[in-house]
């Protein structure tokens, strides 16, 4: 029986012909970590490619075969869990076979680069200083053709009405303050820095600071997201539209292992939680990365997406990005970075040697194709 929560990789790796040598040599590379939970990174630091041979030599020997191997074998020996991005999903549906990466012609535009909202590298300080001296107010970071993904602050004692998504998942990162979340059949959670809550589709929440100060966090959502209300609360008036009383159908959306109601990042760093997928659906996912200082790769473009951008909110330490048309540069924790859909681009882990960072990937694929060089 084939076990939806490993690796692509780890389900074929008994198949002699599994991997085709050098031509995953990056994604493995890249993608591994995101795969494993902290307790497994030092073992997985040891099996390395030999490093006296090339990729094209790799491809020509076996041990290419030997060593991404034993790293499938590692993921999926059974005292160990696999967490990676092969969402189970609230549909449950099967995730496509990748027995090794296709060579295929894909099409890349020349980089639209930032519009509208975007920039490449948005600071927390920046931010913050923008908005000194308020309380309650609210700055887009991300308003793609995927997510929506806002800055909020809240001052105390506020509140906001009772109110749902009628088809998408919303999740929040608290960053400062004390909220509480009350959501349709669970308890109430009092959440401070560092919590992460997601409700699904057609259930009721509310959001309330219960702290003596302005509360943070980072609100997403799937773009052009419309909030339905309860018949006893008054909705927040939306341009061009008008409220009226409808009978909805379909029933609450579900959660699942890839779907995590509260997953507590603070936890996450002390090993006491997973890592890997915290949110996954067909319109939206949202995975926590973590991993040790990894030293720069010069002439690595990384990979881009055909179809959608992607963003990353730095979660603890230092992440260091080399994306097309910048220079390298790092982001550290609080700051938001975006890349255009068609756009190369490398997240590593940067600071300095001893030290984690972590990043959370958000986009509107939980199965998105990364397009690598082909050499």
């Amino acid at each position: 029986m084939t076990d939806v929560n490993r690796p692509p990789w780890a389900m074929t790796v008994s198949h002699q012909d599994a991997f085709r040598a050098a031509k995953s040599v990056e994604y493995a590379r890249e993608h591994a970590r995101e795969w494993v939970s902290p307790v497994q990174e030092d073992e997985m630091t040891q099996l390395q490619p030999p490093a006296d041979l090339s990729r094209r030599s790799l491809a020509k020997t076996g041990s290419w075969r030997l060593w991404i191997i034993a790293l499938a074998a590692l993921v999926a020996s059974g005292g160990m869990q696999s967490i990676g991005q092969t969402p189970t999903g609230a549909a449950a549906r099967p995730p496509a076979r990748q027995d090794a990466p296709l060579m295929v012609l894909s099409p890349k535009a020349k980089s639209a680069g930032w519009t509208g909202v975007h920039k490449p590298h948005t600071k927390l300080r920046d931010v913050l200083a923008r908005h000194k001296g308020h309380a309650d107010w609210a700055e887009t970071i991300v308003d793609d053709e995927s997510l929506f993904a806002q800055w909020i602050s809240m001052g105390p004692g506020k509140k906001t009405p009772r109110r749902m998504n009628g088809d998408t998942r919303e999740w929040w990162i608290v960053q400062s303050g004390t909220l509480r979340f009350t959501v349709e059949g669970r308890e109430p959670i009092v959440a401070t820095k560092g919590l992460m809550v997601q409700v699904p589709y057609r259930t009721f929440y509310q959001i309330e600071n219960v702290g003596t100060e302005p509360a943070l966090r980072f609100e997403v959502n799937v773009t052009r997201a419309r909030k339905l209300y309860p018949m006893d609360e008054t909705p927040a008036p939306v341009s061009g539209f008008e409220f009226v009383k409808t009978r909805v159908t379909g029933g609450p959306g579900v959660l699942d292992p890839q779907n995590r109601p509260v997953v507590d990042f603070n936890k996450v760093v002390a090993g006491e939680e997973r890592g890997g997928a915290f949110v996954t659906d067909d319109r939206s996912f949202a995975n926590i990365i973590m991993g040790p200082y990894q030293k720069p790769q010069p002439g690595n473009k990384g990979h881009y997406h055909e179809e959608g951008g992607e963003f990353w909110l730095i979660m603890l330490g230092k992440i260091r990005y080399n994306i097309e048309g910048l220079s390298e540069f790092e982001a550290e924790e609080g700051d938001v970075v975006y890349v255009p859909r068609q756009t190369w681009h490398l997240a590593s882990f940067g600071g300095q040697e001893g030290l984690r960072s972590c990043r959370l990937a958000m986009n509107g694929f939980p199965y998105q194709a990364h397009m690598f060089e082909a050499d």
